[in-house]
């Protein structure tokens, strides 16, 4: 009698596999009380501790979020954590960034999204202040030219992937294929500035959408998932809080309150420094680039090269690379190389870590403003709709024109990494096979980033101690 009453359940496959199943479909029997309320404290430390752990890109942050806010603390739910995320989707600058800000708003006012986003960037800018200066004094020593030779290969597989990451879910068709590859003569043959492209691709997409609206639609957006982890403090039901509740009145003064104190520091650093000197036009240069990241911080990447080797001279094609190498090593947001970029050159400036930390301060603070922003100032808006986020035909358009643009970018570091400028004989075989070793871990291992980087740095160790 009990053989025929084991056979059903052992058909499911594994017994244990089975159990677990079970136990993952049924959570919501454990969760069956809502979470009290937040306190600030309880919420500073959480945001503090996620600025030091917050490794991976946008995809790995977002994804910690989710894991620690929606499954297991439950302050957000599901439905309202996506919601949260696609408006930090439309918009330009570090997404990650900019969810956090919304929860820690959405939960505590305005200065609760102040608090989250700055304790969700500080620990990176405090680690790449660290680390620029052990650059410029060290960066000559064997042992760190031997990392960096490694990390240098890893950072264009990695810049491969992103690519491939965004185009899979963005070139959808023929029509946003060709702007793709539009977008990548323009940057890497024609050499025109990134704004241009991103009107250009705008433009495309205002006519495409008219004109052939099918091909112009948006793909690959968050949609959410079936998933229940028992209430939340912030459910699907709970009303918006009163500051949370859109009125004309509030969005025009944060939004002038923003610009007002972004032009007074500006003026603030001028006074202090000088109209010539490179803060105030790492000031003023910033605060564009913070308004063009469109699809997140590898598209920004080559109008910030543009800008801080080609304009303005702050950091060399070399340190580009080795600042970007430096900022994948570190957890935050990795448009956060801003302030390697801002580091090393106020230390040119003056030859001193004061201007170092001073420029990469005044770079990281231009950068992050328009964010914080665009969601205290445009979250009760989104709030008081609820509906679905959509973009606009002009912003798929955009979003193909950055495959191309990233594309460009691994082609420019593979210049520089591999020495292509040197005949064919010159070329740097080593570093060259150890990209194809990392877009393999990549692609087809699907191993994590900071792994991957510690890999490649051992093996840079190894060929240098080997030469």
């Amino acid at each position: 009698m009990k053989r025929p009453l084991r056979r059903p359940f052992c058909l499911l496959g594994n017994p244990f596999r089975h159990a677990l199943l079970y136990f993952k479909m049924n959570t919501a029997t454990f969760h069956h009380e809502r979470p009290t309320a937040v306190s600030m404290r309880v919420a500073f430390w959480y945001w503090l501790k996620l600025g030091f752990i917050s490794f991976g890109g946008p995809a790995g942050q977002i994804a910690l979020m989710h894991t620690e806010l929606v499954e297991r603390r439950r302050w957000i739910s599901e439905q309202r954590f996506l919601h949260a995320l696609n408006y930090c989707m439309v918009l330009p600058g570090p997404e990650a960034t900019q969810l956090a800000v919304y929860i820690g708003w959405l939960m505590h006012r305005s200065v609760g999204g102040i608090i989250a986003g700055t304790l969700f960037v500080l620990p990176s800018l405090l680690i790449l202040i660290a680390t620029s200066w052990i650059y410029i004094k060290f960066g000559n020593l064997p042992v760190v030219v031997g990392i960096l030779y490694g990390i240098k290969p890893a950072v264009v597989a990695i810049v491969l992937a992103a690519a491939w990451r965004i185009g899979s879910r963005t070139l959808k068709n023929a029509w946003l294929i060709a702007v793709a590859l539009a977008a990548f003569v323009a940057i890497a043959v024609i050499k025109l500035p990134f704004p241009l492209i991103v009107l250009g691709a705008a433009l495309i997409g205002l006519v495409g959408g008219r004109v052939i609206p099918d091909k112009f639609k948006i793909g690959g957006g968050h949609t959410a998932v079936k998933a229940t982890y028992g209430p939340a403090v912030i459910d699907d039901d709970t009303p918006p809080p009163e500051h949370a509740r859109f009125s004309l009145r509030k969005l025009i003064t944060v939004s002038v309150g923003g610009l007002v104190l972004g032009v007074a520091t500006w003026l603030g650093v001028t006074a202090i420094f000088g109209a010539s000197s490179p803060f105030v036009q790492m000031g003023f240069f910033f605060s564009k680039a913070a308004l063009l990241t469109f699809g997140g911080a590898y598209a920004v990447l080559p109008y910030v090269y543009q800008g801080a080797v080609e304009t303005y001279q702050w950091v060399t094609p070399t340190q580009m690379i080795d600042g970007l190498a430096l900022g994948e090593t570190t957890p935050g947001p990795l448009i956060m190389i801003v302030a390697f970029v801002g580091f090393v050159g106020g230390w040119a400036n003056s030859a001193n870590a004061w201007a170092g930390i001073a420029g990469a301060c005044v770079a990281t603070f231009f950068t992050f403003l328009p964010s914080f922003i665009f969601i205290l100032a445009g979250g009760p808006m989104i709030e008081s709709t609820r509906d679905n986020i959509r973009l606009t035909a002009p912003l798929t358009a955009i979003s193909a024109a950055v495959v191309g643009v990233i594309v460009s970018l691994a082609v420019f570091f593979s210049a520089h990494v591999f020495n292509t400028a040197k005949p064919l004989l010159q070329w740097d075989f080593v570093a060259m096979a150890i990209t194809l070793a990392a877009c393999i871990a990549l692609f087809r291992f699907k191993i994590g980033t900071i792994k991957l980087i510690v890999a490649c740095a051992f093996a840079g160790l190894v060929v240098s101690y080997l030469h």
